[in-house]
């Protein structure tokens, strides 16, 4: 009885009766000047009991931050499960920090996605009870306030890492978004793309280029199983590819509005931060490298990577109906760069010396 309470309970969340939670693009306000994030997740642990708190709530030098995933597997953190449905609202205000009302709508579709595979796979026979849209995590690392903290959001095939330096727009890295299916092949949704544009724009890019140029951005005839960097801590991976510089000026800006899908997902201040320096560091430098066909329906990767960022693309496994995304913050996954410099600039003694369990 506990179970099938808490199963529905994670049913109308996903569905919208969470509120604010699920934010349309007309709710999502714009910033007011203050420390919004910090109000937001106070205002989420104030409303936990002390055991669901501690849960909830780790030190910002925890190895738990950067234990990021985006498999269905057993979290630590506060679930959805665990929210009565007005615990679950206050984490509408806290997500709206980070995400434009774009990426809140890939966030809610992504978690919504649940039931339709839980209804796929338990119509083949599979136990799908780990397809639940309760299993969405919520993690605050440090004390919300003037002192660096973060936050992560996290279930399977959404994870959204954000550290929060004061003075600075949120420090957004890794974040994953999948799809499973990509494309909904039965039932009342039946031919629903989830996240069509990240396969479309990308497919018109290599379509477009001229053969020479595409032989140069093919990096292997077949697409890799999976993302190459995984959940690593930090990126280690070769730039590959065809140099945005060598590229026509259609070509060049038909990435750029790939690049700007993504980005696209972060609220105003932060996508103009990460845009700025992707330009500040050259443009051109970027490559773009695609792994596999080039029809739809035919196993495929790709990837954008330069001084800044990458983005990584997978969709092969389930005969190529099943999508993975990654975006990396070269300079400032888990606040990289910035969080160095603040601590550099605090008192002495202000910087953790090493990670804690």
């Amino acid at each position: 009885m506990r179970s099938a309470k808490m199963a529905a309970m994670g049913l109308a969340l996903a569905t919208g009766i969470g509120g604010a939670l699920w934010l349309t693009p007309t709710d999502a306000a714009p910033g007011t000047g203050k420390d919004e994030a910090a109000v937001a997740a106070n205002a989420f642990l104030k409303s936990l009991r002390g055991d669901l708190r501690k849960k909830a709530q780790f030190a910002l030098d925890s190895t738990e931050r950067f234990d990021w995933n985006f498999v269905p597997k057993a979290r630590n953190g506060a679930s959805l499960l665990e929210l009565d449905d007005g615990q679950a609202e206050l984490l509408g205000p806290l997500l709206a920090t980070a995400l434009s009302p774009e990426g809140l709508l890939s966030a809610r579709g992504i978690i919504k996605h649940e039931n339709i595979l839980r209804r796929i796979e338990t119509e083949r026979g599979v136990d799908a009870t780990r397809r639940d849209p309760g299993h969405y995590y919520t993690s605050i690392f440090g004390s919300p306030g003037a002192a660096p903290w973060a936050w992560r959001f996290e279930g399977h095939h959404l994870s959204l890492n954000v550290t929060q330096v004061p003075g600075r727009p949120p420090l957004i890295g890794p974040v994953f978004m999948g799809a499973n299916p990509a494309t909904v092949p039965s039932g009342q949704q039946a031919g629903f793309r989830l996240l069509a544009a990240e396969e479309d724009l990308a497919r018109a890019l290599i379509t477009m280029l001229p053969a020479e140029r595409r032989q140069v951005a093919m990096i292997r005839d077949t697409a890799f199983s999976e993302i190459v960097t995984g959940n690593d801590r930090e990126v280690k991976l070769e730039v590959a590819g065809l140099a945005a510089g060598e590229m026509s000026a259609e070509e060049r800006q038909q990435l750029r509005e790939l690049i700007g899908l993504y980005v696209g997902r972060f609220t105003a201040a932060t996508a103009s931060e990460v845009l700025q320096r992707l330009d500040g560091a050259g443009f051109d430098k970027l490559r773009f490298a695609w792994a596999g066909g080039i029809e739809a329906g035919q196993p495929h990767y790709y990837r954008v990577h330069g001084p800044t960022l990458l983005i990584e693309y997978d969709d092969t496994q389930n005969g190529a109906n099943h999508i993975h995304t990654v975006y990396r913050d070269l300079q400032h996954d888990f606040g990289g760069d910035v969080l160095r410099a603040h601590y550099r600039g605090a008192a002495p003694g202000a910087a953790p010396d090493r990670p804690r369990q």
